[in-house]
């Protein structure tokens, strides 16, 4: 039986369930024990990091310090040991297994990357999430969508472990179709703020989940600005929707008069989670955001899916959104676009349709002319407000960003 990492196809779905009062109340323990196991693993590699910083041998350090090592080596085990609630028949096991693991994924990424940091204590907040894994029996010989601890009763609902059979929805058709070709792995459950429950599934297959695209023989470099969204060489211009501007002044006065409840909320000593108009207001600011998230996140899928469809490459510059969100002038506009989100989209996508999409250094793309390589520098830079401009070496009139774009696929086409 092949794991799900030596399947060849991989793709990613989430549904929204309706879950009953106490299927709610089970995803609620699940989540707060998942938080409170990844917090305990923090907690006891804080501790053994700071004490092994103790010169001094110490007796009760070094039993500290051996006592830690030890739990560290079967951790789900020392945690359960010691906090005894966390044997309850309502939580799932492998929640637990899949708290540590993730954990220790933190900690593999920050030494890989070197740039989130180290792990942090989760908080607890309004939202909820933990993750179950899909086991198969040994005695199944061809694992799919419909036989595992997390599998589909039917086209309309689904079998999660303690949680029991859920109602779902917005499964693409194209899985539904092939559900016994399709085995299921890691499998999240969530809640937003909003109150929306969803269930997340990693899927591997055997065969392709989309059809590869026909070879169009089209290639296209994009330059992505706030002028507009995106150029492309091809001199097509996409426009900035600007959703968050749209209802920036109304989100402003929701999030005011839910500051003046909280401060009523304490002036009175009152909790927060026991204030019903708090809670009213808090709820409505928390649609707000999620209908931004919503449209922002639907118009970059629409956007990334006709740009991989109708070309075989796409060349992006590689942004560093950290760095541009410095430029407090800008860092509003930066992120109402959603630049890194797109760029993400199109490298997916291209796997999953077959195509190519580079990414190259974004450097001297403005300042370049796309038919004779001169650089504009020194006094005859280009400055943000300078939208179009004459090269002055071949007099050819450039619309600055179709000019980058130009050269973006240039560098693309070098490096392809």
């Amino acid at each position: 039986m092949k794991t799900m990492a030596q399947l060849p196809y991989h793709y990613g779905v989430k549904v929204r369930v309706f879950p009953s009062t106490e299927q709610k109340r089970l995803i609620k323990r699940n989540s707060d024990a998942s938080r409170f196991i990844y917090n305990q693993m923090n907690g006891m590699n804080n501790d053994l990091f700071r004490l092994k910083q103790v010169k001094i041998p110490i007796t009760l350090v070094l039993n500290r310090i051996a006592d830690l090592t030890e739990r560290l080596k079967k951790p789900s085990t020392a945690i359960s040991n010691i906090h005894g609630w966390l044997n309850h028949p309502d939580f799932d096991s492998l929640m637990k297994a899949n708290a540590i693991k993730n954990y220790k994924t933190a900690w593999k990424l920050f030494r890989q990357v070197h740039q989130a940091g180290t792990p942090k204590f989760h908080k607890r907040g309004y939202t909820q999430t933990y993750q179950t894994s899909c086991l198969y029996s040994a005695k199944v010989t061809g694992p799919t969508m419909r036989n595992g601890s997390v599998r589909l009763n039917d086209n309309h609902y689904l079998q999660l472990p303690k949680l029991g059979r859920l109602r779902f929805r917005g499964l693409p058709s194209k899985i539904l179709g092939q559900t016994d070709a399709i085995r299921i792995g890691t499998t999240t459950v969530s809640m937003d703020a909003v109150g929306h429950y969803f269930v997340s599934m990693q899927l591997g297959s055997e065969h392709p989940f989309v059809s590869e695209q026909s070879v169009v023989k089209s290639k296209v470099g994009i330059d992505l600005n706030l002028e507009n969204f995106l150029t492309d060489s091809n001199g097509q211009v996409i426009d900035n929707p600007h959703y968050y501007r749209t209802i920036r002044g109304k989100l402003a006065k929701a999030q005011q008069k839910l500051s003046r409840r909280a401060r009523r909320a304490k002036k009175s000593q009152r909790r927060l989670s026991e204030s019903k108009n708090y809670q009213k207001q808090r709820l409505l600011v928390a649609k707000l955001q999620l209908k931004v998230a919503n449209q922002r996140k639907n118009f970059l899928h629409h956007v990334s899916t006709a740009l991989i469809k109708n070309h075989d490459l796409v060349v992006a510059e590689e942004l560093r959104s950290k760095n541009m969100l410095r430029n407090h002038a800008l860092a509003m506009s930066i992120s109402d676009v959603g630049w890194r989100t797109l760029l993400s989209m199109l490298a997916y996508k291209a796997d999953l349709y077959g195509r190519k999409f580079l990414t190259i250094d974004p450097r001297n793309t403005t300042q370049t002319c796309s038919d004779c390589g001169h650089v504009m520098a020194g006094k005859n830079k280009l400055t943000l407000a300078d939208r179009k401009w004459t090269c002055p070496n071949c007099g050819i009139f450039h619309v600055r960003d179709q000019n980058a774009a130009k050269n973006i696929l240039a560098k693309g086409l070098v490096t392809f």
